[in-house]
């Protein structure tokens, strides 16, 4: 027979532990344990609220995607909200304001959103509307002025998927329930820290930070960049010596010039009147 999922039954238990306020009285306010149902009525035949037992020929909820007609079972595949308005941050919430939330997030794309058929809604209590993920319905009938159906793929239920998430950010969103961080994220920014900090097994070659300086050799991210800081500053200063050198010897181009030429050339490159002095002071100097 028709069964309730576990993982649409943890969404029942998120939405009414926060939502039934006073767990202890029937109050129109809150969102009763009889206000969030999956399996339909024994009259209830076809559609998302019924199994392979109760799906009907043709049945929209089976036919439509593969992704329903390869994941049918005898779980159910929908989950219905009903009316209930709380207080929380400043403002007052309910069961329309959640729809229209709800439906703006599967209009956007969101990743925690993808394995949801359809959602049947009032955003006011007084006109219902349709959003269908594969655009082949637009409206409901009127008992969805005072409640809210979600009809999930069927393919993600037998795979039991985790559907908290999207309510479980409505709740955050509205301050009922904290942005709590999970386990393996603590520890990934643990392990980021650690390394950029203190270094570890992973983080490579260990490299000396300061020079002669006293800090401890290391193969943390900041010791890395303390190092390449260290080497830059170095390579800087030779390069500021270098450019202040002069590197041209005059006498030493001119020496090897010279040397490269027979005397006839260098006779014929001296003009008349410098030769003729050269010449006077080279007599001069063999005669002294």
């Amino acid at each position: 027979m028709t069964s309730a999922p576990a993982n649409l039954l943890a969404v029942r238990d998120l939405l009414l532990t926060y939502l039934n306020v006073d767990k202890n009285t029937v109050r129109s306010q809150d969102l009763e344990p009889a206000e969030v149902g999956i399996v339909g009525d024994p009259n209830h035949k076809g559609g998302y609220h019924c199994g392979s037992d109760r799906v009907v020929p043709n049945d929209y909820s089976v036919v439509e995607s593969t992704r329903d007609s390869s994941g049918l079972t005898l779980d159910a595949s929908a989950l219905d909200v009903g009316l209930f308005t709380v207080a929380s941050g400043g403002s007052t919430h309910n069961l329309f304001s959640f729809s229209v939330w709800c439906v703006a997030q599967c209009v956007a794309g969101a990743a925690d959103t993808r394995d949801i058929r359809e959602i049947i809604y009032s955003p006011d209590g007084s006109t219902v509307r349709r959003w269908d993920r594969l655009g082949k319905r637009t409206t409901g009938d009127s008992s969805h002025l005072f409640h809210t159906h979600f009809s999930f793929f069927r393919d993600s239920t037998k795979a039991g998927r985790d559907q908290t998430p999207l309510f479980r950010r409505y709740l955050i969103a509205i301050g009922l329930l904290e942005d709590e961080m999970s386990t393996e994220a603590e520890n990934q920014i643990a392990n980021l820290y650690s390394g950029f900090f203190y270094g570890g097994s992973s983080m490579g070659r260990t490299v000396d930070p300061d020079g002669a300086g006293p800090r401890p050799a290391s193969n943390s991210l900041v010791a890395k960049i303390d190092y390449l800081m260290l080497r830059m500053d170095a390579l800087a200063a030779q390069l500021t010596a270098l450019s202040n050198k002069d590197f041209t010897d005059e006498q030493q181009i001119v020496t090897g010039v010279l040397a490269g030429l027979p005397p006839e050339k260098i006779a014929e490159a001296i003009p008349p009147q410098i030769a003729r002095d050269v010449a006077d002071e080279l007599s001069r100097r063999l005669t002294a």
